[in-house]
């Protein structure tokens, strides 16, 4: 199975949630996990070689070819962390996905860089939001909510804007976001609407 963390805008949390995605697959007992990195900046890649994660294996595969290949010539589940910007490289990762997961943050420009990403799918891969960095109990957030909810978009996750501050390879993998992206991989597995 094929799991794609993808939005078009940068900077909104795709590579924390690969990385949590992957963490929370090991721990629901997956074996192999394969940790795509499909963008050239290679955060989860530099993430993983700082700190491993035991049962999740790293493949830097920035091009179109390199990424349709690792997601077609494994068995087992494969998360993959697609680049900003790179419509192409986004393309081909979603022609072979099995569920599709969009990072975003609360309000702004965010909601426009979902549309995009959103108008790359088939309606039939299962996809769901997942709010990051989430500043609980505010109304930006709640506004946020709502507005998906009228959009008929599925929420998958909102994650607490302590596990996004805490991200990156420097910092070790929290409980809380674990518990909190394994619901949102549950989600995606189920491929829940």
């Amino acid at each position: 199975m094929n799991i794609v963390v993808s939005n078009v805008k940068g900077g909104v949390g795709k590579s924390t949630t690969a990385i949590y995605l992957s963490a929370a697959a090991v721990l629901r007992g997956y074996d192999p996990v394969l940790l795509i990195d499909a963008d050239r900046q290679a955060s989860s890649a530099e993430w993983i070689e700082e700190r491993p994660i035991e049962g999740v294996t790293m493949v830097e595969a920035p091009s179109e070819r390199t990424v349709t290949r690792a997601m077609t010539r494994h068995e087992g589940l494969a998360i993959v962390d697609t680049p900003p910007g790179d419509e192409r490289i986004v393309k081909a990762a979603i022609a072979s996905a099995d569920a599709i997961v969009i990072p975003t943050r609360v309000g702004g420009v965010e909601i426009s860089r979902v549309l995009a990403t959103l108008e790359m799918l088939t309606p039939k891969i299962p996809h769901g939001i997942v709010i990051c960095a989430a500043r609980l109990g505010t109304n930006d957030l709640e506004e946020t909510i709502a507005w998906w909810n009228e959009q008929k978009v599925p929420i998958w996750g909102i994650i607490p804007e302590r596990v996004g501050i805490a991200a990156g390879h420097e910092a070790r993998l929290y409980r809380e976001g674990l518990d909190e992206y394994d619901t949102v991989l549950g989600r995606a597995l189920r491929g829940k609407r």
